[in-house]
């Protein structure tokens, strides 16, 4: 969690976008974002909200990717830092 966004990764999610994701959540709004490219697969967030969440994922694009494997493999994942 930072500057009031969620950030979750979900064990085993792969079916419905196929693709490496991560789900970001304000005020009561979610969107899904691509990783490691940061592109918005559905939902949505304010403008602001989403450019954090974009340089976040640019800035942890490695880190990302790897607890994306262990995610679908249903192993523990890595934290990972806020933007600061």
């Amino acid at each position: 969690m930072f500057y009031g966004l969620i950030v979750s990764m979900y064990f085993m999610d792969n079916k419905e976008h196929k693709r490496p994701h991560i789900h970001v959540s304000y005020q009561g709004k979610e969107a899904v974002f691509s990783i490691p490219e940061g592109e918005v697969l559905s939902g949505s967030l304010p403008r602001k909200q989403t450019r954090l969440a974009q340089a976040w994922i640019e800035i942890h694009a490695d880190e990302l990717v790897a607890n994306w494997d262990l995610a679908i493999a249903g192993q523990p994942l890595y934290k990972i830092e806020p933007l600061k």
